[in-house]
């Protein structure tokens, strides 16, 4: 059985249009709640991004308020890897090793402890950032990026 790490990247994208959104949307149709893992603070993350594409007329008020309800929806629903002293460990180890920014180095740290929790259980981490995806191979992940790979995409 897979499961699924949906990085910021790629969260975002269940939540305003981009690239990626239709493959992504059939994707989490397609799993069963405990299949899908973010990190704790990938909430936030796109709460914050939905406010300031609000703020700079990318989207309108409407949107903005369905797309926070979806959001708070399925962050609910959702396994999230909380951030807490192995999570903050294991990404200030991928700053030594890699060219990972911070909140990077905190999305794939989130993947790689949820992946120690379900061991025996093939986690595959989702993005569309060049870099986390390279880094998250070198940590021994299966990737998928929606925008790229959408003819991958199946449950």
């Amino acid at each position: 059985m897979n499961c699924y790490f949906f990085e910021l990247t790629a969260f975002i994208r269940l939540f305003v249009q981009e690239p990626g959104t239709e493959e992504l949307v059939r994707l989490m149709e397609s799993l069963e709640d405990n299949r899908k893992l973010i990190a704790a603070s990938t909430p936030l993350e796109v709460y914050a991004v939905i406010r300031q594409r609000e703020r700079a007329g990318d989207l309108s008020a409407d949107k903005a308020s369905i797309a926070l309800e979806i959001l708070r929806t399925e962050a609910a629903r959702i396994v999230q890897e909380p951030l807490n002293p192995a999570v903050l460990e294991t990404a200030r180890q991928l700053l030594d090793r890699s060219a990972l920014h911070w909140p990077d180095a905190l999305q794939l740290a989130a993947a790689i402890v949820a992946r120690e929790i379900f061991h025996g259980t093939d986690v595959i981490f989702v993005s569309t950032s060049t870099a986390l995806l390279d880094a998250a191979k070198s940590e021994g992940f299966q990737t998928l990026d929606p925008v790229h790979e959408a003819h991958q995409i199946s449950a």
